[in-house]
């Protein structure tokens, strides 16, 4: 049995018509042009214009010269060594563990002192 025009004009049209609704790759990029109907016309955006290149007067120089300011470091002058015949520095913290307080006098270094921890007073060194 062999079809009839009409069911192979059917089949060919169904044929057409799921071709259609297959998936396609999607063009995810823009071609730079505007269609207006048909036929189709497409006006393409302006050539775009790159601004020529700066003009050098001078050549660049070959090295760069640090200003005067910054040639030679400062001096850097020591301070005098502590003799035995004064007094000893004065400490200026206290570190008690894991807590460190300001002292409110100066203290000779090494003194004990204590500072206000978490569950009253904790006692340290003074540096």
């Amino acid at each position: 049995m062999t079809p009839t025009r009409s069911a192979r004009f059917r089949l060919v049209l169904l044929v057409a018509a799921g071709a259609m609704l297959l998936p396609v790759a999607a063009q995810a990029y823009w071609r730079g042009g505007v269609f207006f109907g048909f036929p189709p016309i497409v006006v393409a955006p302006p050539p775009a214009y790159y601004y020529p290149p700066p003009a050098y007067y001078y050549p660049p120089p070959a090295y760069a010269v640090a200003p005067p300011a910054y040639a030679a470091p400062a001096p850097v002058y020591a301070a005098p060594p502590v003799t035995g015949n004064g007094p000893p520095p004065l400490a200026q913290a206290c570190y008690a563990g894991p807590w460190v307080c300001p002292l409110e006098r100066g203290t000779p270094a090494g003194n004990a002192c204590a500072c206000a921890g978490s569950g009253g007073r904790v006692w340290g060194q003074a540096r």
